[in-house]
């Protein structure tokens, strides 16, 4: 049989079922706008555009997907808006960084939103999210950051690059040093290569395969700790933060690193009509299969393994449902980048 007989059935199958979404529901807008928090070139911009190169087509009516890039604290600026003033017609959708789910909760200021009352409408992948240095400087691994001061790029407050260094000073006794204030992903890379600073912590796997291939390729950087629920399969010799702590330290940690368990989310305001959150819900697990996406997907090194939307609105409920102590505990840890 040939190897490309799967691809050809699979492709025939979900251009079978386009139709039949397209002529379900009560009709969609003409245009859908996708907000990414973070900036062009960024692993959350790629993961965005390729999805809304797809999605249309399993959409009622086809419509025009554009996605614009709306950077700024962190992932905070997007949620806003996405909360506030995006319509709730189905014509908006916003995907964030993990920093900004957990905003609400461990932040010193009331961000302005509850992202238990988004409508997920799913995940493309399920990730680990890692502490990087660049090859040829002083921090090769866990142990040089826990010796001496190193210098991590953030994004600014209630971003995972910034609550996640002070977390882990707390847990596992490192000397990172935030420098934050850096527009998004695309500066903090040019950051560490310039030597402005050494590295940077809360940066999704995902993300590094897709902005930054010939990091890897090349060898340029030393990953010195993955944190995630498990560790990933291609970096079975990273230590994993949670196999290093206690487990009080392990919630605490969770706490902001939720986010790589649902990597690349989407969501669309609260208030948007059921008929229509359902919609999008069933575009996007179809999109997701769609094997133009999935080999679009491969050529970038994107990681694809997505996670339904019913599914993530739990995994949101869940974090926000965290014992009141360990936000606690969390918060105090979190003020320095909160201020």
């Amino acid at each position: 049989m040939s190897s490309r007989l799967p691809t050809l059935v699979g492709a025939a199958l979900l251009a079978a079922a386009a139709p039949a979404l397209a002529q379900q529901g009560e009709p969609m807008p003409k245009t859908i706008n996708i907000y990414v928090a973070g900036t062009a070139g960024g692993g959350i911009d790629l993961y965005a555009r390729m999805l809304g190169r797809h999605i249309g087509k399993y959409i009622p009516g086809n419509p025009t997907i554009n996605v614009q890039d709306m950077p700024g604290a962190g992932g905070i600026r997007a949620a806003n808006f996405i909360a506030g003033a995006a319509p709730k017609d189905g014509s908006a959708m916003g995907t964030f960084p993990g920093g900004p789910l957990a905003e609400p909760l461990v932040g010193l200021r009331d961000p302005g939103y509850d992202m238990s009352q988004f409508q997920w409408i799913g995940a493309v992948s399920r990730d680990v999210s890692l502490c990087i240095s660049w090859k040829g400087g002083p921090f090769k691994n866990l142990d040089d950051a826990r010796k001496q001061e190193m210098i991590v790029a953030g994004t600014g407050a209630g971003s995972e690059t910034d609550s996640i260094p002070l977390i882990l000073n707390d847990v596992l006794k490192t000397k990172f040093r935030v420098v934050t204030g850096y527009l998004g992903t695309k500066e903090t890379f040019m950051a560490i290569e310039s030597g402005e600073a050494h590295g940077r912590c809360g940066l999704t796997f995902s993300s590094l395969k897709a902005s930054k291939p010939d990091w890897l390729r090349d060898d340029k950087i030393n990953i010195m700790l993955q944190m995630g629920l498990e560790k990933s399969s291609e970096l079975p010799n990273v230590p994993l933060a949670s196999d290093l702590l206690s487990p009080e330290d392990k919630q605490v940690l969770e706490l902001v690193t939720m986010g790589t368990a649902v990597g690349r989310p989407f969501a669309a305001p609260p208030g948007t009509p059921a008929a229509r959150v359902e919609i999008l819900r069933r575009a996007f697990d179809a999109a997701l299969k769609d094997p133009a996406l999935i080999e679009e997907g491969r050529l970038i090194q994107a990681e694809i393994s997505p996670t339904p939307g019913e599914e993530v609105q739990k995994i949101i409920a869940r974090l926000y449902a965290t014992p009141k102590p360990v936000v606690e505990r969390a918060k105090k840890l979190l003020e320095p980048a909160a201020k």
